[in-house]
């Protein structure tokens, strides 16, 4: 969601916190704004993209030069229409104080009739203005109060979340930020620091940094830096090193970065493995879990809860855990398990996962786990992320940066840690030494195979030119590739902007083969495994309603080149695998109709990276 820059130090800040902004397009903005300190607070903001507001600067002449800190942000819409006057930063009505924020701030309209009733006058229709005025209110109150006490004071009457920095003409050699529930990370350099939502804007300028936690504030100076609770209690923070570099999360080459992180997936999957899977020893490492197998294994139940796509890797590790370890798992929105009082125990273990370890519905749900007693472990790929730091236990995916908003090698990565979380809690219980080398073995094979699938790349933009212009699709797969199905129409609606949906394929007839008809198209899945001749019979009925039958099948399999009208084959595998290799077609033809329809791949229109707001 909403990105934030900050810098303070003594470089130009300006064309530091552009550069920031454009590290963050990915998560997902419509506007973007500056502010510096330069004598007097300067302030730009313009509605669209970060170009409009560099435009915007370049118009304005040298105005900025000679600033050495300031802050910047990237709004994505919570609380009016996306405009310039909406656009953060957000200014006190003396224009000494700017404040850019993430997250929602619930009490705001409570906040807002107070201080209006006090002459307060807004301009915009935002929650986050509330934010600026109700510090200048408590400054105004006792001037001799520091910026970082008026800050503490206004947030203790703030519901809600909130990332957020603060800066002041009146201390100008000073940045106060404060986080509850949207994530803030500030970056340690020489003489100089970097604060922003994510690392992506500081990992080329340092690899240091420090993560705060809920509840927590910093006042940074040039020379140095401080934390807070918000209650002004000192704390002691862990400096973290980086573990990736500027070109992770540059294009390198490709068009696009979901591109780039579609081929990726190969590498990726090796790295995940890497370390973790020993097939001679017919067992997982997994370092993360490892103190905490035991109390894994004793689980009477697994509840996953995740959002979106970690939502489907979920289900796909459902079908593994009960496969192999016989423990029963239920699947769980994090949205919905955060708000249907459910019945949670210290018998269960609750997994949450999450690409950037910050969405605020598995948060949520991690913490009410945690309440009613439940053994909690994380899935994510962020090291250091609030998941990571509030679990018990857990793994990291290691898929690197994933800058495209429509994730896909962070899919794959989830389901290779639970597919060895499966086979980890099945040794020694449910399935034999021998059978687990064999899954290890199938699993090692899956890098190679994906490579194979991925050099289908033209053939499969081929395919996608014929349904660029559908206005409906469906996608149907069976036991451990329903899930996929799911995942594949996902894609296609997150980057096209096309309807799509995913079923069980023996659900078709229970209600969407009303809309088939000679202009829509239905991917199948039809590999070959102990459903293959009911996925046959599937197509058939698609077949004889004039449907038009695209299929994903296993090399050699001429029965489905009968039955559909386009066929992309892949290496055979065992099902338990499968899903890693049939998920890898329908990334590429998402990706395809999309560029074919024009549409901005990697930042689609309404959709946020890292969803930190409910």
């Amino acid at each position: 969601m909403c990105g934030i820059v900050g810098y303070i130090g003594r470089r130009e800040a300006a064309p530091l916190l552009l550069n920031g902004l454009k590290r963050l397009e990915y998560r997902g903005y419509d506007s973007a704004g500056i502010a510096v300190l330069n004598g007097d607070m300067q302030v730009f903001k313009r509605k669209g993209s970060v170009g409009n507001l560099e435009e915007m600067l370049n118009v304005s002449g040298t105005v900025m030069l000679g600033a050495t800190a300031g802050i910047a942000h990237t709004r994505w819409a919570t609380h009016g229409d996306p405009s310039d006057r909406n656009a953060h930063p957000h200014m006190n009505v003396t224009g000494d104080i700017a404040l850019i924020h993430n997250g929602i701030v619930e009490n705001y309209s409570t906040l807002k009739q107070d201080l209006i009733s006090q002459g307060y006058v807004f301009n915009s229709d935002t929650d986050s203005e509330v934010l600026v005025h109700l510090i200048d209110r408590i400054w105004k109150s006792d001037p001799s109060l520091e910026l970082e006490a008026a800050v503490r004071q206004a947030l203790r009457h703030v519901e809600g979340a909130y990332g957020i920095c603060v800066v002041s003409s009146r201390e100008p050699d000073k940045i106060v930020v404060a986080r509850k529930g949207s994530p803030l990370v500030i970056g340690i350099g020489n003489n100089e620091f970097f604060i922003a939502s994510d690392a992506a804007p500081i990992v080329e300028h340092t690899n240091k940094v420090v993560y705060l936690s809920d509840g927590e504030m910093a006042v940074i100076t040039r020379d140095n830096y401080t934390v807070k609770t918000i209650e002004n209690v000192e704390q002691e923070k862990r400096v973290t090193e980086l573990d990736f570099s500027l070109e992770k999360i540059e294009k390198g080459g490709y068009e696009h970065f979901m591109l780039k992180e579609i081929f990726e997936q190969p590498e990726v999957m090796r790295d995940v493995m890497r370390g973790r899977v020993r097939i001679d020893e017919g067992r997982v490492q997994l370092g993360g879990i490892e103190d905490y197998l035991d109390r894994l294994k004793q689980a009477k139940r697994v509840v996953i809860c995740a959002c979106g796509t970690s939502w489907h890797a979920g289900l796909i590790g459902e079908y593994l855990i009960e496969e192999f370890a016989r423990i029963p798992v239920e699947v769980d929105y994090a949205s919905e398990f955060r708000y249907r009082n459910p019945i949670v125990s210290s018998d269960d273990v609750v997994i949450v996962i999450s690409q950037s370890g910050e969405t605020a519905d598995t948060l949520a749900a991690l913490r009410l786990a945690k309440e009613k007693g439940a053994m909690v472990m994380g899935i994510c790929n962020v090291v250091g992320s609030t998941i990571a730091r509030e679990t018990l236990c857990g793994m990291y995916t290691h898929a690197g940066p994933e800058v495209g908003v429509a994730s896909t090698k962070a899919f794959t990565a989830q389901v290779i840690v639970l597919f060895m979380l499966a086979m980890a809690l099945s040794k020694g219980r449910t399935i034999s030494h021998d059978e687990i080398r064999l899954n290890l073995r199938e699993l090692a094979e899956v890098p190679d195979k994906v490579s194979r699938i991925l050099e289908q790349n033209d053939a499969i933009k081929v395919i996608a030119n014929e349904f660029k212009d559908a206005k409906n699709a469906l996608y149907l797969g069976r036991g451990f590739n329903f899930p996929v199905a799911l995942e594949g129409a996902l894609k296609l609606k997150e980057i096209s902007y096309i309807h799509a949906e995913g079923y069980p394929a023996a659900e078709m007839k229970h209600g969407p083969i009303a809309l088939i008809d000679e202009d829509m198209p239905v991917f199948f899945i039809a590999t070959r495994d102990n459903t293959y001749t009911k996925i046959l019979s599937n197509i058939e009925e698609v077949r004889s309603r004039k449907g038009r039958v695209i299929a994903i099948a296993s090399e050699g399999d001429r029965e489905v080149s009968r039955l559909a009208e386009h066929v992309i084959y892949i290496p055979q595998a065992s099902g338990p695998v499968m899903p890693l290799l049939t998920v890898v077609p329908f990334q590429l033809l998402a990706y395809h109709i999309a560029t074919l329809r024009g549409c901005n791949v990697d930042r689609p229109r309404n959709l946020a990276k890292s969803v930190t707001v409910e």
